[in-house]
Order: C-alpha cells, then structure tokens, then sequence
C-alpha cells in the first residue's frame, strides 16, 4: 500500500467529498430504490435498476476515498523553505519558448489534477520535466503534443 502524496487543499475536498457521498447521496439513492421497490416487479423495473446502478457507483466512490485518504502522504509546501527548486506541491510560472507565452501550473497528486484550474499531476509529462529543475532553468519537455520548451520564470510554494 504506496503512499499517496496530495495537497492540503487536495485532501479538504476528498474530505468534503466523502461527506456529501455519505450524508447527503446515499440517503438520496436509499430513498430512490425504496420508491422504485414500491413500484412492484423488480425485473423489468427501470427506475429500480437505474437507482441500484447509482448506488453502485456511488459506494464505489466512497470506498476509492477512503483508500485515498487512508494512503494520503499529506505535503504542506507552505512549510517548506524555498530555494527555488520545482517539487510536489509548488506552483510554476513558465514562459513557452516556443509561443512567447506565460502560464502557471501547480504540481498536485492524481486526484487533484484539473487542467482547466492549471492543476497538473506531478506524473504527467509536463510534471515529471518540471520535478527537480530550478528557477531560471531551461526545460525541454517531451509530452504527447510533441516537445516544448519552456523557461521556469518563478518558482513558489503557496
């Protein structure tokens, strides 16, 4: 059972997630399979099978949280002295050698990682390149839309 390195942030939402599943869900979908069983037949009974359906994924989910949760190595990188090297949890300022353009990641676990809020997993191609290069540093990053390079402008730990 590997450890599973995760953001402070990161593990307040599984944390809240988990709640919601628990408390608010699963009365939702007991209440909805009370209401199909009702219904009579449970053989050609949609709404029955749809609801068991919801059921199963949704206590699949718990438990896949709860594993999480269990397994979280927790890094508070605001605790960590800055010395200006690209690690778990930092967030990167880059500039795109290539375009001229600036963007910013933060390096977060699997279960953090949402591209649209620049989250990216530390695994992914773009996070493996960054891990253990400094500020100032020029990387060239091999990812599935070819190479790109880039420039690490700043690199904090917020």
């Amino acid at each position: 059972m590997d450890k599973e390195p995760i953001t402070v942030s990161g593990l307040e939402k599984l944390k809240d997630e988990l709640i919601f599943l628990k408390e608010k869900k699963r009365p939702e979908i007991v209440a909805a399979i009370a209401e199909a069983r009702s219904h009579g037949d449970l053989k050609e009974n949609a709404e029955y099978h749809a609801a068991k359906e919801q059921q199963s994924h949704s206590e699949g989910r718990i438990q896949e949280i709860e594993d999480l949760i269990a397994r979280a190595n927790v890094i508070d990188v605001t605790k960590i002295n800055n010395d200006g090297k690209v690690i778990f949890g930092s967030t990167v300022y880059l500039q795109n050698l290539d375009t001229n353009e600036n963007t910013e990641y933060k390096l977060v676990g699997k279960d953090e990682a949402d591209l649209k809020k620049k989250l990216i997993f530390f695994q992914s191609p773009i996070g493996r390149g960054l891990i253990g290069k400094n500020k100032n540093d020029l990387v060239e990053i091999l990812t599935p839309a070819g190479i790109k390079n880039f420039e690490i402008i700043d690199v904090k730990y917020i």
